[in-house]
């Protein structure tokens, strides 16, 4: 039988270790802390054990779980987990206090030890404090790596990978396919091709970045006791370190290379002539050789890259998996789906991103089942830079806040029959704009405020792009004998607990539509 313990991600030894052995030195410290702070008019919530706190209840699901104890403990309530304090947010009024309202006391991060590993001590963008380096990182990535401009110019990239993707299909047609294996392939490349120009890293690389994602998220007994870092008891950092060291493998001779090319080409023709932006490393490149050039060093450069393809990759195939699922759990709304695709792209022709805004349904499709299977159900936690009222109560300077849009999106006061997958509610203006800017609290699959996800416009194109192609060119099944899984497994991002295999037939009469 699975301890709880172990359902979180610590092995018996460890934690009883850990726990014994801290137990009686720290009784009187949490004691003392306890009663200190119940005077603060902290949330409510339930209780745990001194010193471990409630670790040893929590479950694997974990956005499952604190979704039962908001109906218990309402909106907004505390967990205390070894020596930090966690609130957990879970209606719309008390995340827009958090997101909108006292946006900047809620802005930073609350990163864990191998999140600041694996970006070099916070100088990507997800995990930088809240600052005059994010501000100015932030804004390089948004204006000059994603601008209109240089979206249009990758264009070619993302229609290459997606009609490979078609005609490997194609070439398998009648066999069972892992669907979110293609489709992370499919978008790694996309975004290599993006960051690199070209298809430089191999499967190697691939498979380290799958690796390096996964650790981000595994449970760290160093992340709820933070002075036990030092002693590395479960190894997580190691492993980061390890990881960086093989990431770094990989893009340090790529900069280094990329970074002569750029010099060369400034001095034969001047900067006012080099100016067209054919990837997101030579952009970050010549910034450095500019004005920008003493905030992005190799780190920099390695932590922004890393937040592109940590972004654009695992997110977007696991959202790509789930909407086949339901999709093929509501057949007649696929049947309606590709309809909408026969009429606005034709059956002899292929998905091109310029029908992308036409697919309506598609897109509320997409919509909804980010609603049901939010991709970061608890989004990336946030920590207050001074002590705060929200609710009612008092959030402490330091406490880690988790805002559970997985609760807000399945709660029955906000959403008629909130369980059962109807894309006609984001068809129906009544309710009112439901997009993914974050300004309604009732829809936040990307979070809100300054920290909103940045690379919201490629993620939704590509997501819609490699969507389309995929039911515009092929009807789906289940193999034979097979039932379709809808649980989920929690993590960074929450994926499908069982991988979905399915088989793809050809719908398309002309064959050389799938080339």
């Amino acid at each position: 039988m699975t301890s709880p313990a172990q359902a979180f991600g610590f092995d018996i030894q460890t934690f009883a270790f850990f726990t014994f052995s801290t137990l009686f030195f720290f009784s009187t410290l949490w004691l003392y802390y306890y009663h200190g702070n119940s005077r603060k008019q902290l949330p409510p919530g339930p209780p745990g054990f001194p010193v471990v706190g409630y670790l040893p209840f929590l479950r694997r699901n974990l956005h499952h779980q604190l979704t039962d104890l908001a109906a218990k403990y309402g909106p907004i309530f505390k967990l205390r987990l070894g020596t930090r304090l966690c609130v957990v947010v879970s209606s719309p009024s008390t995340a827009r206090e958090i997101l909108r309202e006292q946006d900047a006391t809620f802005s930073n991060r609350d990163p864990t030890a191998a999140a600041l590993i694996a970006t070099y001590g916070g100088r990507d963008i997800a995990w930088a404090p809240m600052g005059g380096y994010w501000r100015e990182a932030r804004k390089i990535f948004v204006r000059e790596m994603l601008s209109s401009g240089n979206i249009r110019a990758c264009r070619e990239h993302r229609r290459s990978e997606v009609r490979k993707a078609i005609g490997d299909l194609r070439s398998r047609a009648g066999e069972s396919v892992d669907v979110g294996e293609l489709a992370y392939r499919t978008e790694m490349n996309v975004v290599t091709r993006m960051i690199l120009g070209s298809d430089r890293v191999g499967d190697e690389f691939r498979k380290i970045m799958g690796k390096f994602i996964a650790s981000i998220g595994e449970p760290n007994v160093s992340d709820f006791f933070p002075w036990l870092a030092r002693f590395d008891l479960q190894g997580k950092q190691r492993k980061m370190r390890d990881l960086v060291k093989l990431v770094g493998n990989t893009l340090d001779p790529i900069i280094e290379e990329g970074l002569k090319i750029v010099s060369e080409k400034s001095q034969v023709a001047g900067k006012d002539e080099f100016e067209e932006k054919k990837h997101f490393l030579q952009i970050l490149l010549e910034l450095k050789d500019g004005e920008a050039g003493k905030l992005l060093d190799f780190d920099a450069i390695k932590a922004i890259l890393q937040d592109i393809v940590l972004g654009g990759t695992d997110t977007t195939a696991t959202m790509v998996e789930w909407v086949m699922a339901v999709l093929l759990d509501n057949p007649e709304v696929m049947k309606q789906v590709q309809k909408e695709l026969e009429d606005i792209v034709g059956m002899d022709s292929i998905v091109e991103e310029f029908h992308l805004p036409k697919l309506t349904y598609l897109d509320a499709i997409v919509k909804e089942t980010l609603r049901l299977y939010p991709a970061l159900p608890l989004l990336v936690p946030r920590c207050p830079s001074q002590t705060s009222q929200v609710g009612g109560y008092t959030i402490p300077k330091g406490t880690k806040v988790l805002i559970n849009v997985y609760a807000i999106h399945r709660d029955p006061k906000l959403w008629d029959n909130p369980s059962q997958f109807k894309p006609e509610r984001f068809l129906n203006r009544s309710l009112g704009l439901l997009d993914y800017t974050g300004n309604d609290p009732r829809f936040l699959p990307f979070g809100s405020g300054r920290r909103i996800c940045a690379g919201i416009p490629l993620a939704e194109k590509m997501l819609v792009y490699i969507l389309g192609s995929l039911l515009h060119s092929f009807y789906w099944h289940l193999p034979q004998g097979e039932k379709l899984d809808l649980s989920d497994a929690f993590g960074l991002v929450t994926k499908k607990r069982t991988p979905l295999i399915v088989v793809p037939t050809l719908r398309l009469c002309n064959s050389d539509l799938y080339c």
